[in-house]
């Protein structure tokens, strides 16, 4: 008889907050000092926000390095009240964990992450991999395949990219993305900026201008395993040019990055 696996342990509190166990070995540090060493994390989703994070048994925490929040952010974390600042080697971070109010994760505490809130501790492992910004969300792929669809790239009715070569990047609850390569792609029309940006499904991103439009070109310089394939190739927002797929032009999506590309 075929067995199929169990559906995941997802859970919902009174409060609003989703939270299921995670058997994933979890580590957190600030610096060179491991504050979390958890092999029974769970992950939590708060209300409005897509992405989880991770709450940790006390016992898997280095209390002795917390203390009680002198500011505490109070209203933040769906209506957390009870909030610590880190110590460690002489350098104090303040609102760096917190509780939830909810029964079901008493006894748990959560960290910020350095490179999501820009404070908290700043490396983070599951297993011996690096993760960064936040927990990957085990309901959500990333997929990068190679094709040989023909892929144009216009702005303001200029073609900046003219491709039979791309990698598409299938992002659970994101259109599709596609990256060209470099020599497709008009470099006349690109401006290099400082930005960057960091992703826990692909890496880090380094930025370009065109057509008017700041920061709306980027590339993974050195993808994670998993997305390999885009490695210096290049991909447009979607929602700022005109993107056309084998003769069909697709319609401009509207995400969470339409107001900040447009």
């Amino acid at each position: 008889m075929t067995t199929f696996p169990t559906a995941p342990d997802v859970r919902t509190t009174p409060e609003g907050l989703l939270w299921e166990p995670s058997e994933r070995w979890v580590r957190g540090r600030k610096g060179d000092v491991t504050v979390v060493d958890s092999r029974h994390p769970v992950l939590v989703w708060e209300p409005d926000f897509p992405v989880p994070l991770y709450a940790f048994p006390r016992a898997d925490v280095r209390e002795d390095l917390l203390r009680p929040a002198k500011n505490p952010a109070t209203g933040t974390h769906t209506g957390s009240r009870i909030f610590y600042d880190l110590e460690v080697d002489g350098e104090l971070v303040e609102n760096a964990a917190w509780t939830f109010p909810a029964a079901d994760l008493a006894g748990h505490i959560a960290f910020a992450w350095f490179r999501r809130w820009g404070t908290g501790l700043d490396h983070w492992y599951e297993e011996e991999e690096e993760i960064f910004v936040h927990p990957r969300d085990p309901h959500k792929r990333v997929d990068a395949m190679p094709s040989s669809r023909h892929v144009r790239v216009e702005i303001d009715g200029t073609v900046v990219a003219d491709t039979h070569r791309p990698v598409l990047l299938f992002e659970t609850g994101l259109p599709t993305r596609y990256y060209i390569p470099r020599e497709d792609i008009r470099p006349d029309l690109l401006e290099a900026t400082d930005h960057h940006t960091d992703c826990p499904y692909k890496g880090t991103a380094e930025y370009w201008s065109t057509g008017g439009h700041a920061n709306i070109v980027w590339s993974y310089p050195d993808p994670l395993p998993a997305v390999a394939a885009v490695k210096g190739f290049l991909a447009f927002f979607n929602e700022a040019v005109d993107i056309t797929v084998d003769g069909e032009r697709l319609e401009r999506p509207v995400t969470p990055f339409t107001g900040t590309v447009e």
